[in-house]
């Protein structure tokens, strides 16, 4: 019908309505166009603005929540996919192009977190996740070095798509979980007991148990995705587990691993990040664009800060 609103929600079992995840903003919200790629947004509660990367154009960029204005944040910045903040406040973005994770200082100097291992430079990190340990987990594919679209044609020296977490203390970069086709998305649950694992080229979601010393045990399959392709994912404060599933728009998963319903949006889905001042907007890349939508279902707290 002429002037009709397309539909936004899709409620796949009762809990999905029963939980309140369908009852926020009835449409989608765009902030900017114009990407060539959107991904990795993250949001600074300090400043109340939002950093994403647009990959192909090899930038960064900043929405400010009170204005509403775009801006470059830092270009060129290495063909950056994922961002993440650690327990300080600093920016950590995962740099395709420069095969390496770094952290932004608060005086805006730029350090090398990890670039190789064992003497072998990585493929392409893709995503990261801070512990309230200090310790950075990222995951590494080969995405970045496939072609010069998203980074720089290369070969893998490391010749494996593994996770890492790199020690808080030392620096040392050590192999987390190994045995992926893609890996992609990171999250811990909110007691940081397990980590959620998407990937993509497999098309599922596995879960570790995280032992007290930072390693892993498990590995078992959450939820596979029989509609799009896993991209990041993300926690709610009830424990429901939200992945960017590429063409299927967003899902939502109970902690049984049932996925309970979608947010259904234009485009390709690439990731997505809670925030704002309640912690309940989503913030959606896909495609060309950011999105927003102010939900009823609130994201995880922020990381706890860390002692220096």
């Amino acid at each position: 019908m002429p002037g009709e609103q397309p539909q936004t929600y899709e409620t796949l079992d009762e809990r999905f309505r029963t939980g309140r995840c369908q009852a926020g903003d009835s449409r989608l919200e765009t902030l900017f166009e114009g990407c060539r790629w959107a991904e990795g947004p993250v949001y600074v509660p300090a400043g109340r603005y939002l950093l994403w990367s647009d990959i192909p154009n090899d930038r960064l960029l900043r929405w400010d929540e009170t204005t509403g204005s775009v801006g470059v944040f830092r270009s060129p910045a290495g063909y950056p996919n994922g961002n993440t903040l650690d327990g300080r406040g600093r920016l950590i973005t995962c740099e395709q192009g420069n095969r390496r994770v770094t952290r932004t200082e608060h005086d805006g100097s730029v350090t090398v977190i990890a670039e190789r291992f064992r003497g072998k430079r990585l493929n392409s990190p893709n995503d990261a996740v801070v512990r309230s340990d200090g310790s950075v987990w990222f995951s590494d594919p080969e995405f970045g070095i496939a072609t010069d679209y998203e980074g720089h044609r290369g070969e893998s020296e490391i010749g494996a798509r593994n996770v890492y977490r790199v020690d808080p203390g030392s620096g040392e970069v050590r192999v987390a979980a190994e045995g992926f086709q893609g890996p992609n998305g990171l999250v811990f649950s909110p007691d940081e007991s397990k980590l959620y694992v998407s990937d993509s080229l497999a098309n599922h979601i596995r879960v570790f148990d995280v032992r007290p010393d930072g390693t892993l045990t498990g590995g078992d399959v959450f939820a596979e995705c029989r509609d799009g392709n896993f991209d990041n994912i993300r926690f709610d404060d009830e424990g429901r587990l939200w992945a960017a599933a590429l063409h299927g728009g967003v899902h939502c998963y109970d902690p049984d691993g049932t996925l309970l319903g979608r947010v259904l949006v234009p485009g390709t889905v690439a990731n997505i990040r809670f925030g704002g001042a309640r912690r309940n907007r989503l913030f959606i890349a896909a495609d060309t664009t950011l999105y927003s939508l102010v939900m009823s279902v609130t994201g995880t707290p922020a990381l706890p800060s860390v002692s220096s």
